[in-house]
């Protein structure tokens, strides 16, 4: 596949952020997008809702459908589902991109923090393959990435963060598995996780501000990485857990200054590599 013209892709989270960034390099291409998100009203911190990421879609050469989606319910992400395939025809792309966070150990984490983070994380992104698989079976290259990191079993990872780093892996875990279980379907499963911190919303208001904003690169360099996966042959590429920037060195783009934040800052690392 050279492009993503006419490809439908369902993406979680997609309001804002990195999900935003992904459904609008996939729209300069034509393609459909289903905005599977909460976000119907403006909020002070978090710009963006379904309604704005989709006039930005449709101004990107691509076709929008927004739903209001909260992943831990089965039957919103059931009536998406069956929208986006009455709307467009089918699903060929399913983008597990949401995700909730705290950065907390064992006594400061609320039994509904886990809750939330498992709900959406790993429990949001099983039912969401779940519902769709029935129709990337159809498609000619179907393919499903989450936005989760490599399986990494170093304590260090645990030790501050454990209900977060269960609730992140098993987005991976659900990858691992997938992968392996959709073989002989030729849907291909992978993970994408980036190698330094990304400018998000998130990141400003939860992990450290303006101070990590400039050691952070932009959501551009997760959407173009997912790009070059996405327009992979599914048979032949399934079962990875993809860095951005190696995915990009791999296609050939070395020069990656234009995603800084800020042109020459030091990069900060994110978790998990």
């Amino acid at each position: 596949m050279s492009n993503l013209q006419g490809k439908t892709l369902f993406i979680t989270g997609a309001s804002r952020g990195i999900g935003k960034a992904i459904a609008l390099r996939a729209a300069r291409d034509g393609a459909n997008i289903v905005i599977a998100a909460k976000t119907t009203d403006p909020h002070p911190k978090l710009p963006g809702t379904i309604y704005t990421a989709a006039k930005e879609i449709e101004e990107a050469g691509g076709k929008a459908l927004p739903c209001v989606v909260d992943i831990r319910d089965e039957a919103q992400i059931h009536a998406a589902v069956a929208k986006a395939v009455e709307t467009f025809g089918g699903i060929d792309i399913l983008v597990n991109n949401a995700s909730a966070i705290s950065l907390t150990g064992t006594l400061e984490t609320p039994l509904k923090r886990f809750d939330l983070m498992h709900g959406i994380n790993t429990r949001g992104t099983f039912a969401c393959s779940q519902a769709c698989i029935p129709y990337l079976k159809k498609s000619s290259n179907p393919h499903i990435l989450n936005n989760s990191p490599p399986l990494n079993m170093e304590p260090r990872w645990f030790g501050p963060h454990v209900a977060y780093t269960i609730a992140k892996y098993g987005m991976s875990l659900c990858a691992l598995g997938m992968a392996e279980e959709l073989k002989d379907d030729g849907i291909a499963v992978n993970t994408l996780w980036p190698r330094t911190v990304i400018a998000t919303a998130a990141v400003q208001n939860l992990l450290g501000g303006d101070d990590t904003i400039k050691g952070s690169r932009t959501p551009e360099i997760m959407a173009d990485a997912a790009y070059t996966i996405l327009t992979k042959p599914s048979r032949s590429f399934t079962g990875n857990f993809c860095i951005d920037d190696e995915v990009l060195r791999a296609a050939g783009i070395t020069n990656l200054d234009k995603y800084q934040s800020v042109p020459g800052a030091e990069l900060l690392p994110d978790f998990f590599l």
